[in-house]
């Protein structure tokens, strides 16, 4: 019987945590010394939707090696983070252990999570490359829409898909839909961090896809921001930095949108 597309994903997960951490993307060293690991545009978007963080209870959704999540927890956070790679948690435990922080590591599928998660949280935390793993997209709002306390905030992070479609710009080609048509196999060289040989299997969600996943989980939709630029490059298909250091993808004079924030509410 062939591997579920869920198996193929977790062994690519596993694989991609084996070799994460030793990188340049991956700084350990740097976060065991104490640096931040999240961008202005996480900080921000953590800031408008609760403040700050001390005393908070945190759930870093797929929180692969845990970088942000000991983030959070050095600014005095009570952080959960939940992933399905057993090899990325248990280097997120020992980087902890190692960054003298506490946090509780849950080995779950984020579409199902367990009851015990449920309504504990102030923050659900998910910022770069999450939704495109997810299969079904409603399943995944409702399931972390349901770990949050009445007046608790999702943050969304995540890359444009209108960039996500763009397989290079000299010349132009797609290599992506924009919206949701099924999986999508891929044979990878590389995990966006290191030189890695792996299968994968990704899905497109639009816009609207996601916007209407989250209303109907519940949530009430506080903001929603396209941005033109970013502080990394999250596609690696042409997007360049400008003299701020901060990329773009651009079709001739025209940014096209690198990634967005949704920041949704529970109703208290």
């Amino acid at each position: 019987m062939p591997p579920s597309d869920r198996d193929i994903n977790l062994a690519n997960w596993n694989a991609w945590a084996n070799v994460h951490g030793q990188d340049s993307y991956y700084d350990s060293a740097s976060l065991i010394a104490g640096r931040d690991s999240l961008t202005d545009l996480e900080w921000a978007g953590v800031t408008e939707a609760v403040g700050e963080v001390a005393g908070r209870d945190v759930l870093h959704v797929q929180c692969h090696l845990a970088f942000d999540g000991i983030t959070l927890a050095r600014r005095g956070a009570r952080v959960t983070g939940v992933d399905f790679s057993p090899t990325a948690l248990a280097k997120a435990r020992d980087l902890a252990g190692l960054c003298k922080v506490h946090l509780d590591l849950v080995e779950a599928d984020v579409t199902d999570l367990p009851a015990g998660l449920r309504e504990r949280f102030d923050l659900a935390y998910a910022t770069i490359g999450i939704l495109t793993w997810i299969a079904d997209i409603d399943a995944w709002m409702r399931s972390v829409a349901g770990t949050l306390r009445p007046g608790g905030s999702l943050l969304l992070i995540d890359g444009h898909p209108l960039s996500g479609m763009v397989g290079g710009t000299d010349p132009l080609t797609f290599q992506f839909p924009y919206a949701d048509d099924g999986p999508h196999r891929f044979e990878s060289s590389w995990s966006y961090a290191v030189e890695v040989s792996t299968t994968n299997v990704q899905y497109a969600h639009s816009l609207g896809e996601v916007v209407t996943a989250a209303a109907g989980a519940g949530l009430r939709i506080r903001k929603l921001v396209e941005h033109l630029d970013s502080p990394l490059d999250a596609n690696g298909n042409g997007a360049r930095p400008g003299d701020d250091g901060r990329f773009q993808l651009r079709f001739g004079d025209y940014p096209v949108p690198l990634l967005y924030t949704l920041i949704a509410d529970r109703p208290a």
